[in-house]
């Protein structure tokens, strides 16, 4: 599967007011299902040493896939095509590894 199919096979189970008009929905969605990511990785950290044991990993496979949801809502959306934003961003990412600038801060470095 390639981005477009799923950014349009997902946008088939959008679900929420104004869908097609909402930019504000998948955006707070998305940071639920972050801080859901985040918080499972966190008892890993707490629980069980930082070891990811399959059921673990299983779980946050579907966590991801949630937020992979709401990153193609949040581009539909916004008029965007998820696979440029890849590509932007394996783009952005190469350049600054290029002049070395792949750690610090801020957004156009």
């Amino acid at each position: 599967m390639d981005f477009q199919d799923y950014q349009r096979r997902s946008s088939e189970t959008a679900r929420y007011p104004d869908a097609g008009s909402n930019a504000i929905y998948p955006t707070l969605g998305l940071c639920g299902e972050a801080g859901e990511v985040a918080d499972k990785v966190k008892k890993v950290l707490r629980d069980r040493g930082g070891v990811f044991c399959h059921e673990v990993r299983d779980d946050l496979r579907l966590e991801l896939g949630d937020v992979l949801w709401y990153v193609a809502q949040l581009a539909t959306e916004l008029g965007l095509d998820l696979e440029d934003v890849a590509s932007a961003n394996l783009a952005k990412l190469a350049s600054r590894a290029d002049r070395n600038v792949i750690g610090g801060s801020g957004d156009r470095r």
